[in-house]
């Protein structure tokens, strides 16, 4: 066979190979782009008080591919029910509903659990309240570096930055937002989501409700002889469970072919359906990065604190919210009623930065032990295989993963850790400069860096290296 032959017939093959794949996922793709579409609007309308144009404009261009569809896509926004219709060629239709105190969640026809919001707790926080306006940056080297952080290029890829606060040793001393937002606005925080579900785990690890290295308490996988009975929260958490959910990674128009996202705007009860899924590989033997292990572990946290979503919902206000004085934060449900634990939690930059200082000081808040002792250390160890630089939770500096050698060629410290969310959004703990820099935005994953956050810890770090006068933030 001629190489030319050789080479039509291998184009064949793959092609091929990839109709019948994109066959048999076409039918999910009308329903998954206009769920996630749906249920963005419906947060960031009736929980951010953002305007809905804004969101669907700055969400879309940060989406590669989403151009494409755009203009055959329709919202309506019905302020009275509160709640979100999207349309895609009149083929796909998603619903998306708000609930009072717990966010919105998308309809799939059948009656969705009860949310009950418990009382609000006025107990004073642990870590000192931060409150007032937010400060002018004394230092002036921090002010040009937030004047860096929000200015738009002039070309594609936007930053579109909402939202950035810079805390030092416990205190703010650099914080800005863009019109629109400011001190309470709850910002989705994607992904970064999954390091407070981490931290969750972490607290009942601490309570010895849940162990790291023992099989997840899972009905599905309560037979031994099933392969998955031997998952493990520890792979859980690190994303080496092996079940064939396909990738988180993508935040583009193709990652609506990804198993994962047929769970996250399909299925109604999305924890159960990822614990239905088959192994791709063995336990513990290869990293796969996905929202699904996040929606088991959400679960896991529920059935551990009672299994209402209100036992949960007042688990984590009471043993991580309120202690910390995050007063802002909205945390969604499926229909079912299990925690959306892996993308869909919302909190106001100040809370975000709360929960990263939380992180910087060990655990610790006023005196009180939150996470176990070496919780942090666990949540920052690289994740083998992990090429981004993953670990509990976590994104890590440490290691010799791809990502982290990237981060510090690009001028990050090296024991820098972070949550980090889709198109945008961090909180960057830098326990070496005593740092915690969150930043919250609409920004392209690719090319990396589009959202200007290395140069941000760059210029911070260079800020704030040498003593400062601290901006007053009561």
């Amino acid at each position: 066979m001629t190489k030319r032959r050789l080479f039509l017939a291998l184009a064949t093959t793959t092609v091929a190979g990839a109709l019948v794949f994109t066959a048999a996922r076409a039918r999910d793709v009308p329903k998954v782009v206009t769920g996630f579409v749906a249920n963005i609007l419906c947060s960031e309308t009736f929980v951010s008080g953002l305007d809905p144009e804004r969101t669907f404009a700055e969400t879309t261009d940060a989406m590669p591919g989403a151009g494409l569809l755009t203009w055959a896509m329709d919202f309506r926004i019905d302020r009275a029910r509160k709640d979100v219709t999207v349309t895609l060629f009149g083929l796909g239709r998603s619903h998306a509903v708000y609930r009072y105190g717990a966010g919105c969640y998308l309809d799939h026809g059948a009656a969705a659990a009860e949310i009950v919001v418990p009382p609000v707790d006025h107990e004073p926080p642990l870590l000192p309240d931060i409150a007032g306006p937010a400060p002018v940056p004394a230092n002036p080297q921090l002010a040009a570096a937030l004047d860096r952080a929000f200015a738009e290029p002039e070309r594609p890829p936007f930053r579109h930055t909402r939202a950035i606060v810079v805390m030092k040793d416990g205190r703010i001393i650099g914080e800005r937002y863009a019109d629109g937002i400011g001190i309470d606005t709850p910002l989705l925080g994607f992904s970064a989501t999954k390091s407070v579900t981490s931290a969750l785990v972490g607290i009942l690890v601490r309570q010895d409700k849940l162990a790291l290295d023992k099989p997840a308490p899972v009905a599905a996988w309560h037979d031994p002889h099933d392969p998955r009975h031997a998952i493990t929260i520890d792979e859980l958490l690190r994303h080496t469970a092996g079940l064939g959910l396909g990738s988180s990674l993508q935040a583009s128009l193709g990652a609506a072919f990804e198993p994962v996202n047929r769970m996250k705007f399909v299925e109604p009860d999305m924890a159960s359906y990822a614990e239905s899924i088959a192994l791709a590989t063995p336990p513990g033997t290869a990293w796969s990065y996905h929202d699904g292990n996040y929606l088991i572990l959400s679960q896991i946290i529920r059935n551990a604190v009672g299994g209402r979503p209100s036992d949960y919902l007042r688990f984590a206000r009471d043993e991580l919210f309120a202690p910390l004085g995050m007063r802002h934060v909205t945390i969604e449900f499926d229909a079912s009623g299990t925690p959306e634990g892996s993308s869909q939690m919302m909190a106001s930059a100040r809370d975000w930065a709360r929960f990263g200082q939380l992180y910087l000081d060990d655990g610790v808040v006023g005196g009180r032990r939150i996470l176990p002792e070496g919780w942090v250390k666990y949540s920052a160890a690289p994740t083998p295989g992990g090429f981004v630089g993953y670990g509990a939770g976590f994104w890590t500096n440490l290691g010799d993963s791809r990502g982290a050698n990237y981060r510090s060629a690009e001028g990050w410290p090296r024991d820098a850790f972070l949550a980090k969310g889709s198109i945008g959004q961090y909180v960057i703990i830098i326990p070496s400069q005593r740092l915690v820099i969150a930043r919250f935005g609409r920004t392209v994953n690719f090319p990396l860096d589009a959202d200007g956050v290395s140069q941000l810890v760059r210029d911070v770090v260079a800020a704030t290296a040498g003593k400062e006068k601290l901006a007053n933030t009561n």
